[in-house]
């Protein structure tokens, strides 16, 4: 299908540059771009945010480092069996 389109000159430079090194036709390139950037917003459409339930509780305990495996570990099972 034929179309005409109003293109930035640097954006089609760069364009007819790729063209000339990859020896594809402007046409396919573009059409590749365009392919890619609609796949992308399909990505992302699909994509949900993922929803973590909350059960009771007012947030982190103070003083639990979440960032440290060992300070967790003490806090859900006490200090002495960080020592064995």
């Amino acid at each position: 299908m034929r179309t005409t389109l109003t293109i930035d000159s640097q954006v089609l430079a760069e364009f007819k540059r790729r063209s000339a090194e990859t020896h594809q036709t402007l046409s396919r390139l573009i059409e590749d771009a365009l392919r890619e950037h609609l796949s992308r917003g399909r990505d992302f459409a699909a994509t949900k945010p993922v929803e973590f339930p909350i059960v009771g509780g007012h947030g982190v305990v103070p003083g639990v480092d979440l960032s440290s495996s060992s300070g967790l570990a003490e806090y859900l099972f006490g200090a002495d069996q960080n020592d064995s």
